[in-house]
């Protein structure tokens, strides 16, 4: 099992930045990589980004790309998702998952944790 909790959304006005948190607790060392989702009202879930646990590879929405920027802190079990330049159409319930085969997917349903979620917002 492991345990996922998110923090560090809120709203923001167009063009600010945030940076999201997700703290991994318990089995961590299941951990193959990260990858940071989110979720509008009336959306399906989609990628952002994604980082391996352990290595420099990482991924992202062409969306996102040039905007964010996702990093991770194995000794402290965190991994961040810097949002700059944000825009209204990223308003969006984030959330971070874990997974724990080995290959990366954008695709959430093949990440095997999740955490609960941040809301983050920025008027339009």
């Amino acid at each position: 099992q492991v345990q996922l909790v998110e923090s560090g959304g809120g709203l923001v006005q167009a063009g600010g930045s945030l940076r999201l948190s997700c703290a991994a607790s318990l089995r961590t060392s299941s951990i193959y990589s990260m990858g940071w989702f989110r979720q509008a009202p009336e959306k399906e879930r989609e990628f952002v980004a994604l980082i391996r646990w352990s290595g420099d590879n990482t991924n992202y929405a062409d969306s996102v790309k040039g905007r964010f920027t996702v990093s991770r802190d194995n000794a402290k079990n965190m991994v961040y998702l810097q949002m700059n330049s944000l825009k209204p159409e990223d308003t969006a319930v984030y959330y971070c998952a874990a997974r724990t085969r080995v290959g990366l997917a954008v695709v959430a349903g093949l990440y095997d944790y999740w955490g609960q979620g941040t809301q983050v917002t920025v008027p339009s």
